[in-house]
């Protein structure tokens, strides 16, 4: 007896309650809107892992770093440091992990020694360091200078589209794709797995004396200290649907 009262108060509410009536229809529709959409993805699936077909996708992902190598050296004038890496040197972890790039960071200074004086009044030439990373068939090079006060520069290989990637309070929306094209733009498999070749050069410059019988400063090279790392990708894909376009 007492739920049929419950029951009918609710009824009663319902009939003259505007705000309950629009709460009521909004459960109502989610209730059924939504079992239908995983039901239509699912029939429109293209693998035969049950990913979504084609259709909007909220994509996000976070980067992370492992630590590859690291040190220093001076390199001279005109002349290249190689390091050659493996990823066999990793964890049985870390090799399980979608490593998608690789970055380079490189640090240094400026030892020219400007000459003074009325017979030179000379100051220092910024000199150009190149690092370039390379993977398979990918790579990348990037210049930088020690002049100006710059003290380093990066140089990055990436083999994923980062274009697709929001972060997980701001995902990114990306339509008219399937959720499997979208894994393979984001996903390595593997990939970055094997051998890495590192190369920093250095093409150092003297600046002149202002009196041309002063001569020029010595500048034989640069002491460039590295990091590299490898660049890690995880990654979240859920279908995307947009409330505000729902007419209730």
């Amino acid at each position: 007896m007492q739920q049929e009262d419950k029951k009918m108060g609710f009824i009663d509410d319902f009939k003259v309650d505007q705000e309950l009536q629009v709460k009521t229809l909004c459960v109502a529709f989610f209730l059924v809107i939504f079992p239908l959409y995983f039901f239509s993805v699912a029939a429109g699936t293209d693998s035969p892992t049950g990913m979504g077909g084609v259709g909007s996708y909220e994509v996000s992902g976070e980067i992370t770093y492992i630590d590859f190598d690291e040190g220093g050296e001076y390199i001279a004038d005109g002349t290249s440091l190689i390091i050659d890496l493996n990823t066999d040197s990793l964890s049985d972890m870390e090799q399980e992990m979608n490593i998608v790039g690789v970055l380079v960071s490189m640090t240094y200074d400026e030892d020219e020694q400007a000459r003074p004086g009325p017979l030179c009044l000379s100051q220092t030439a910024p000199d150009t360091i190149t690092g370039t990373a390379s993977h398979l068939n990918f790579s990348n090079s990037a210049d930088g200078q020690n002049g100006g006060g710059n003290t380093g520069h990066d140089a990055s290989t990436e083999w994923y589209n980062a274009s697709m990637i929001g972060t997980s309070e701001n995902p990114e929306v990306v339509e008219g794709l399937s959720e499997s094209s979208i894994v393979d733009q984001l996903d390595a498999k593997g990939a970055g797995l094997g051998d890495y070749s590192i190369e920093i050069s250095v093409s150092a410059a003297g600046d002149s004396c202002t009196n041309p019988l002063g001569g020029q400063n010595e500048d034989n090279g640069e002491d460039v200290s590295y990091t590299i790392q490898l660049i890690v990708l995880d990654y979240s894909i859920t279908p995307y649907i947009d409330v505000d376009d729902i007419d209730l």
